[in-house]
């Protein structure tokens, strides 16, 4: 079963820079975006449902910002018992924060992480929706849930994750608070898919400043993960950085499982809103 995530930064945009092509070549099961800048009307068919694949947004109340999306494919190797454009947490959801498909096996958490660069009113927002989300899957890992949690973090966590930790440390996304959080995010029973099979890799990143032209010279920060419970470590194949792929200021990430290893599936779907927002 093979997962992808990426943020396209405006899937309108990347439709027109190879898009397709890299679907099909790729045939994931499942197709996480991040970024899509679109409500799904505004979409064209192609791009809507890839394949034939089906697909899910949350979109933002705000044309034009933010959203995610997530598709699945026809033949799913591990379809959805459910699907939900939310998480039930409405300030969230109105940006087009989350999308939440239940695999039976595990719940898969599709999520664009707020970006707080832009000044102490969004550093706070992203800082409170990151210690919600922590209470919210804590809350689902103790039910017995395994979980999965793709997307664009808007967070690097270790100094080898971005291309100089000196100079980036009193920035937004490598602050010592955040990389703090997602220590904790990890202490609930997560395992970073790809530091899980590279543990000391450097240079590989996932986002590059366009204004920076950083990409061509790799000055990059690695903010795009797969996170897993440790209940699904040993159905693990492979995980990689998909660097190669153009088309956005952040490339592609993947896992793959074998199902015959996942845990046993649940016959009902869970989703369901936290107790407190």
């Amino acid at each position: 079963m093979k997962i992808i995530s990426w943020n396209v930064n405006g899937i309108r945009a990347v439709g027109k820079k190879g898009f397709l092509p890299f679907v099909e070549r790729e045939a994931p099961d499942v197709l996480c975006l991040q970024e899509t800048k679109a409500h799904f009307d505004q979409v064209e068919d192609a791009i809507r449902v890839p394949l034939g694949m089906t697909s899910t947004w949350s979109s933002a109340v705000k044309k034009g910002y933010s959203g995610v999306a997530t598709f699945l494919k026809a033949t799913a190797a591990l379809p959805a018992i459910e699907i939900a454009p939310k998480i039930g947490i409405e300030i969230y959801d109105n940006e087009g924060r989350v999308v939440i498909s239940d695999h039976g096996a595990f719940l898969l958490y599709n999520i664009y992480f707020p970006n707080g660069g832009s000044g102490s009113e969004r550093h706070d927002f992203k800082q409170i929706f990151l210690n919600t989300l922590n209470d919210h899957l804590k809350e689902k890992i103790a039910a017995g849930r395994e979980v999965v949690v793709v997307g664009d973090y808007n967070v690097a966590h270790l100094e080898i994750d971005v291309y100089d930790p000196k100079k980036l440390a009193s920035e937004s996304g490598f602050l010592p608070e955040e990389r703090e959080w997602f220590a904790r995010f990890l202490d609930l029973g997560f395992v970073d898919t790809f530091r899980h099979f590279h543990p000391e890799e450097k240079g590989a990143f996932t986002w590059w400043s366009y204004v920076e032209r950083a990409r061509p010279v790799n000055r990059g920060w690695r903010i795009d993960y797969v996170c897993v419970t440790r209940g699904l470590v040993p159905a693990l194949k492979r995980a990689a950085i998909l660097d190669e792929v153009e088309g956005s200021d952040h490339c592609p990430v993947l896992i793959e499982f074998d199902i015959s290893k996942l845990p046993k599936q649940r016959p009902e779907s869970e989703i369901a809103a936290p107790k407190k927002a």
